[in-house]
């Protein structure tokens, strides 16, 4: 066993931290010790390094990491080779020759951690090379996959259970974020872990605020438009339900002045990569995203997390809300519900065939809506959920224990937002309006309560914010150059440090938290000539300039004769969501319905339909018509006769006046 003084020298050396945080000494004493390990560690808890830490120090030996998602593997091994712990990651994304060599690498002991995924372990032929390997213990991540219980269950996570049976003498090690008493127990009995050493971090973040709310009405835009002005400047995380609402989001978010940028599932990786990166390096702080967004994420000072509707569990919620706050400080989580929710969640659970899945959907979507709907404190709700039992009154940082926010208090349908995106459409004609003009009627009705955000609490702590913005800068630029992540370059806590202390020598910069020996190396020249230049009058670059609105490009591509497919191709979208904007565009009367839009066969069979089923809803029109006439093509022509039903209204009441 290392002795602590050995552990604390190599978390020194390649992390450059002064002390571990809560469990993970001992977490790391149990891995070296040739322990069985289930670890639960809230999102932000540190729970990589406890893996990671013993396999720099078991030298000539290999830990295989079992990860399900390639960006956090590939970020991962960019991490580690950067730190001086030999690492690789074997997956299909790799040309065969270049798979075929690190498995000839891995079986020589050349590496420290090999990342796979659950799918190339499961596979015969990998039990077969894998048993040459010098393995010192199995990691497996998100273990709560395993689990039926869980609320993330992969079926090829089950077949991990075959480790056992191949790897008797190895242990293993599985760490999850979010596992109730239930699915801790299941990951146990399913890895067949012996005799394990537990250890259940607490589930209470005290820094984070729940704050709930539901949105009666129309007035999610405008809540959300509020929300994203108190944290002006700041790192926000929006979650959305679908890809559509995702994009429709961003586009709504860029006709009030908002920058975000979006992520999603059907976008390429490489766009992925490229969004999360800006969000990332801070280039775009509010990031739109569905549930594809956060897994493994390692940016500290998000201030707020947005959900715009319910989860499908609490587990879900709390590892996406958790993504707020890992620096420590306050942070705000936002649950922005609608009654229409339900109604989707209970369609999804309906298609479930398998009834013991089914029963398991049930249930979390009763504990999900209890814990919207019961007004009792929130924190308390989720330590209950996952076994941890609170005996406080009242904690003090949620919307039941401390009331709701009053820059959130009942908003109406408002006039307001309509004027606001009459306004922005104008816009898109004439000359542009400020992001203040358009807001400065929500910022007057919003009292915002005291925030630590990241101006204020940042010259509270001594930091120039001139300085921050040339370093991020910096960082930025230097990511670009190595071809890799602005985090892997330096996380935002080391930065902020680096403001504060301003080193003047590479002994001052290994005194940075997160500076190890090899980043040292790596950076530390670099910091300090930036640094110099800074002292002598350099600054960060001006913000670009702003591009097109959505509205206005949409419709200029619209005016140029380009179908709905290359609009879509043009602005990084899907074609549902160009669809839903034109949509919008003609209800506010700011484009016309054209009859190239839609084979005029179709618009016939749209419009017979309409006259029998009506253009109150859009289910019962798809039910009526052939299947290969889309929503997309139904919403036009319903758009088209509404408008005009609704001219023939006013025209009558003219006539009768």
């Amino acid at each position: 066993m290392q002795s602590e003084k050995k552990l604390l020298a190599a978390l020194r050396q390649y992390w450059g931290y002064d002390a571990f945080r809560p469990l993970q000494e001992n977490i790391v004493k149990s891995l070296l010790g040739g322990r069985d390990t289930c670890v639960v560690m809230p999102t932000g808890g540190g729970k990589s390094l406890c893996y990671q830490l013993p396999a720099a120090i078991l030298g000539e030996k290999t830990v295989i990491v079992v990860s399900p998602l390639m960006a956090l593997m590939q970020d991962q091994v960019a991490q580690l080779t950067q730190m001086g712990i030999p690492s690789a990651l074997l997956n299909s994304s790799l040309a065969r020759d270049v798979q075929s060599w690190v498995v000839q690498q891995a079986i020589q002991g050349a590496y420290r951690l090999l990342y796979l995924s659950p799918e190339r372990l499961a596979r015969e032929d990998t039990f077969g090379w894998l048993k040459c390997v010098p393995i010192s213990f199995f990691a497996i991540d998100e273990a709560h996959c395993i689990s039926e219980w869980g609320h993330e269950f992969r079926p090829e996570y089950r077949l991990l259970s075959r480790l056992r049976q191949h790897f008797a003498e190895q242990p293993i090690a599985a760490f999850t974020a979010s596992a109730t008493r239930r699915v801790r127990h299941d990951i146990i009995e399913q890895l067949k872990l012996r005799e394990p050493d537990k250890y259940i971090a607490s589930f209470h973040r005290p820094n984070l605020q729940y704050i709930v709310k539901e949105c009666v009405g129309k007035t999610q835009p405008e809540l959300l438009i509020r929300a994203l002005n108190k944290y002006d400047g700041c790192n926000v995380i929006v979650y959305a339900p679908t890809i559509a609402r995702v994009e429709e989001t961003v586009d709504f978010l860029g006709e009030h002045g908002i920058a975000s940028i979006a992520y999603h599932g059907k976008m390429g990786s490489e766009v992925r990569r490229r969004n999360q990166e800006s969000w990332m390096s801070d280039e775009v702080r509010v990031l739109v995203g569905t549930v594809a967004f956060g897994l493994g994420i390692n940016k500290a000072s998000v201030r707020a997390v947005i959900h715009l509707s319910l989860p499908k569990s609490i587990e879900q919620y709390y590892q996406e809300a958790g993504r707020a706050g890992r620096d420590g400080e306050p942070a705000e989580c936002i649950l922005l519900w609608q009654k229409r929710d339900v109604g989707l969640l209970t369609y999804f659970v309906e298609q479930l065939t398998d009834e013991e899945e089914k029963s398991r959907a049930w249930q979390r979507y009763r504990e999900i809506r209890s814990f919207v709907e019961v007004k009792r404190c929130r924190h308390h709700q989720i330590c209950a959920h996952f076994g941890e039992i609170r005996k406080w009154n009242s904690c003090g940082a949620c919307d039941v224990c401390v009331g709701e926010p009053q820059w959130l208090a009942a908003a109406a349908p408002s006039t307001r937002l309509r004027k606001r995106r009459a306004a922005a459409a104008a816009g898109a004609r004439g000359p542009a309006i400020s992001r203040a003009a358009q807001t400065r009627d929500v910022d007057r009705t919003a009292t915002l309560i005291p925030l630590s955000d990241s101006r204020a609490s940042s010259v509270a702590a001594g930091i120039d914010l001139d300085l921050r913005e040339y370093l991020r800068e910096w960082r930025r630029e230097t990511a670009r150059k190595r071809g890799t992540a602005a985090f892997i370059v330096m996380h935002d806590t080391s930065l902020d440090e680096l403001c504060k202390v301003r080193p003047r020598s590479l002994s001052e910069i290994r005194g940075i938290s997160g500076f190890g020996e090899k980043k040292t190396e790596l950076y530390g020249q670099a910091i300090l000539d930036a640094l110099e230049k800074f002292q002598r009058g350099a600054r960060a670059s001006q913000e670009r300039e702003e591009g097109a609105k959505p509205a206005a490009e949409t419709m200029r591509l619209l005016a140029e004769g380009r179908s709905f497919e290359e609009i879509a191709e043009k602005r990084g979208r899907q074609v549902a969501s160009v669809v839903n904007l034109v949509v919008s565009l003609m209800e506010r009367g700011e484009v016309e319905f054209q009859p190239r839009w839609i084979d005029s066969e179709k618009q016939a069979q749209i419009e017979k339909a309409c006259a029998v089923v009506g253009i109150g809803r859009l289910k019962p029109l798809k039910d009526a018509l052939p299947a290969e006439i889309t929503f997309e093509e139904i919403k036009l022509v319903v758009a088209r006769l509404r408008l005009e039903s609704e001219a023939e209204r006013k025209s009558a009441a003219a006539g009768e006046i």
